[in-house]
């Protein structure tokens, strides 16, 4: 077998507008046309897709206080100081990278963690 690239990312959420302004916004990820009967939206960036899928609840449990050893989906950013800085003015938790890298981690409105790193 030999994988050729990622495809997307699934991810749960239980309110569909707080996680559309969370990555649509928030982020700045492109909303994309969806043809499937459940509830749910898809975001693009570049060739890599996320599908929010809304479900009655998401389990959070992350066990680890460190977010980045726990199930994360990553970005790049342009400008980590700048993502930050709009992280905290919408009242994001983030919680610097404990590696020493230029990276930080945050949650989206359900708990799912998302890591943004400047390369």
């Amino acid at each position: 077998m030999q994988i050729i690239q990622p495809l997307h990312t699934a991810l749960l959420v239980t309110d569909l507008e707080k996680s559309e302004n969370f990555y649509g916004q928030v982020l700045g990820l492109s909303k994309i046309e969806r043809s499937l009967k459940y509830a749910g939206a898809w975001y693009e960036v570049g060739n890599y897709q996320v599908h929010l899928i809304v479900a009655t609840t998401v389990p959070t449990d992350n066990p680890h206080q460190k977010w980045g050893r726990n199930p994360h989906i990553a970005f790049s950013v342009a400008d980590l100081d700048v993502a930050k800085q709009e992280l905290l003015k919408q009242n994001y938790p983030i919680q610097v990278s404990a590696s020493g890298r230029a990276a930080l981690f945050t949650q989206d409105p359900d708990g799912n963690i998302i890591e943004l790193s400047q390369e």
